[in-house]
């Protein structure tokens, strides 16, 4: 009996952020840690049309915070591939694209965000903890549900690389070839820092509440402080330099005053909390005046602190009301209070904390075996990308990998905006893997076929999906 169908998830308003996508209903799924769940949705989107023998899948896994929606995401590496020459990774009018969103994720698959049949409310912080492994499994059934026999290859970068190690473990009559892209087969000490520290500045946030926060009222504050974080471990020092350096950014704040217009304690508070998105009053005003910090007529200075502080530059009559003082804005101060601000518009805490945990949990030798005897026993034609300036997942760490691989071929991707490379370098990426896939004669022999129409595209659309 195939799987029930939905197009919508009324529950979960993050989902309607990604257009088109398919959530397949299966019936029960038995985690790793043996917690069974029930009508477990699995969000996904599908390019072309499968083959009569289902050998024709290409399988793309999705990286952290995106979703299925990889023309969002990569839609510079989709375009039509031929046997020779110059082409491009993702061509449906040859192959059937599949990518399916994990468990955890905020956009469609099980997670925090659906309804626990069980009790009909949200799962919130209850929601079992999903491994990689788990992921390759659940997604197992549904493409056994939608007629896939066999992946020709299997593709996928940072998080959906440890994905793509996973699914090698079906089997090279199943699996056939991996393209795994800066991602290790098992997280370092050094990944699992970065992630714990971004838990704890979520964790720290009061509107945290274990979990038991309600979507309207969401801990912005230590989602920023852990975006802000993760976003320092995508570039790179040279990056940085070259796109912001020391410049300064220009206040756009139609409501912004000079600051000798404000009285000098006010101002040095502003300054003090400048970037703090929830930053109070000042609890030493008089509540005629709480909005701006500024002293009205007749006001004594010493409401605003020490005396030595608080000499009004202009007459106190002068002072504008309800107008503030805007402080000037380093260049990177502004991307990263950007970034997170985009990034809380389209995320929810306990999604990032499950997925986070995911990572710190991946190990391909767990229960397996030594860890090199484990790497060496995967089979299957692999080429496998690096990044020279990833500091996140260190080329040297990925180029160690490579080595025990039995059939591998290594490249490395010249840089230097580190770990986002995976995207913005996308014309490396795609020539590498065309490049390997036109080495390989089982995806020779899918790229000889007679392709299909496929829809014109007509480029990049608006996005909020604009970093990782």
């Amino acid at each position: 009996m195939p799987f029930e169908r939905r197009t919508t998830q009324p529950e979960n308003p993050f989902s309607r952020l990604v257009p088109e996508q398919t959530i397949a209903i299966v019936p029960e799924f038995t985690f790793e840690s043996g917690y069974t769940i029930r009508d477990v949705p699995v969000a996904y989107k599908t390019w072309g049309v499968l083959s009569e023998a289902g050998d024709n899948c290409m399988l793309i896994c999705h990286p952290l915070t995106r979703s299925v929606d990889v023309e969002d995401w990569w839609s510079s590496l989709m375009g039509k591939c031929e046997l020779e020459g110059k082409g491009k990774v993702i061509d449906e009018s040859k192959f059937f694209i599949v990518c399916l969103n994990v468990m955890g994720s905020p956009y469609g698959s099980a997670s925090s965000l659906t309804m626990n049949p069980k009790t009909g409310v949200r799962y919130g912080p209850e929601f079992p903890q999903a491994t990689i492994r788990d992921d390759c499994r659940l997604h197992k059934l549904v493409l056994d549900d939608l007629g896939v026999k066999s992946v020709a290859i299997c593709i996928g970068g940072s998080m959906a690389g440890m994905h793509v190690f996973e699914w090698s473990f079906f089997g090279q009559d199943y699996i056939k070839a991996l393209v795994p892209v800066s991602a290790p087969a098992q997280s370092s000490a050094w990944s699992m820092g970065w992630t714990e520290s971004q838990r704890q500045s979520i964790f720290a946030d009061p509107k945290y509440l274990d979990g038991y926060y309600s979507l309207d009222a969401q801990p912005l504050q230590g989602m920023t402080a852990a975006r802000m974080t993760a976003m320092l471990t995508y570039r790179t020092r040279v990056s940085y330099e070259r796109r912001f350096g020391r410049n300064i950014m220009d206040s756009s704040d139609p409501t912004s005053v000079e600051k000798s217009m404000i009285a000098p304690a006010e101002v040095h508070r502003q300054e003090h909390n400048a970037g703090h998105r929830l930053m109070k009053t000042n609890p030493t005003l008089p509540s005629g005046n709480t909005m701006t910090g500024l002293r009205t007529p007749g006001e004594s200075p010493l409401l605003h602190g020490s005396s030595a502080l608080t000499e009004d530059p202009c007459p106190a009559s002068q002072n504008p009301v309800n107008a503030i003082y805007c402080p000037p804005v380093y260049a990177t101060h502004s991307y990263l209070r950007y970034q997170a601000d985009k990034f809380n518009e389209r995320f929810d805490a306990n999604c990032y904390i499950a997925l986070s945990r995911k990572m710190d949990g991946h190990d391909i030798s767990r229960g397996r075996g030594e860890y090199a005897d484990v790497i060496r026993d995967i089979q299957q034609p692999t080429l496998v990308l690096g990044i020279d300036s990833d500091v996140l997942y260190p080329f040297a760490e990925i180029e160690a990998l490579s080595k025990l691989l039995p059939k591998s071929e290594l490249v490395c991707v010249r840089s230097e905006e580190g770990h986002d490379g995976i995207l913005l370098e996308y014309e490396q990426v795609n020539d590498a893997i065309v490049a390997f896939m036109q080495r390989h004669d089982h995806i020779r022999e899918i790229l000889s076929r007679q392709g299909v129409a496929v829809p014109e595209r007509k480029g990049p659309r608006g996005t909020m999906f604009a970093s990782w």
